[in-house]
């Protein structure tokens, strides 16, 4: 049975637009995409001293249970180059599983929904360009209200022209 997934992209150094782009084609492989938001340029969150990230979300079908889909979400990251100098730190790409349909799950590994959904401008304004209504499990409020809501930004302007990363 396939699960509907929506999986964060964010990344501030190198070309983040040619590494999104990558990370998508490897995703392809056990996860068909099957849209992807515009480009959002956002300030640091957490660790200021840093570069601007771009901020994007996909969504895609998947076979694969949480974990392992997890674990190869990990991997093409280490295959491009994460590495993690500090928490919230710069980073060459963060693939972040944010829903896995409308599973809750908590385990030492994993949690989802993801817990920075909430308060995150740069992961709800890319959910909402995807599916504004879709309903967090817990909260039981849709992206679009979760994204009302946020007393604090981060995401800098509109949406970047030329955003599309699947062309």
């Amino acid at each position: 049975m396939n699960a509907d997934v929506f999986i964060g992209l964010g990344g501030n150094l190198g070309d983040p637009r040619a590494t999104f782009r990558e990370a998508i084609e490897k995703i392809e492989v056990f996860a068909p995409v099957e849209e992807v938001s515009s480009l959002y340029r956002s300030k640091p969150y957490g660790f200021a001293n840093q570069p601007d990230f771009l901020n994007a979300a996909l969504r895609a079908s998947t076979k694969l249970n949480p974990l392992s889909l997890f674990a190869k979400l990990q991997a093409i990251e280490t295959d491009l180059g994460k590495t993690i100098v500090r928490a919230n730190g710069p980073r060459a790409i963060d693939l972040d599983l944010l829903f896995f349909g409308d599973l809750v799950l908590q385990s030492d590994e994993l949690e989802i929904p993801h817990p920075g959904i909430p308060e995150r401008d740069f992961v709800l304004l890319p959910l909402v360009d995807l599916d504004p209504d879709f309903r967090h499990p817990i909260l039981n409020r849709s992206a679009q209200e979760l994204l009302d809501s946020l007393a604090s930004r981060y995401v800098k302007g509109s949406p970047e022209s030329g955003s599309c990363l699947l062309q």
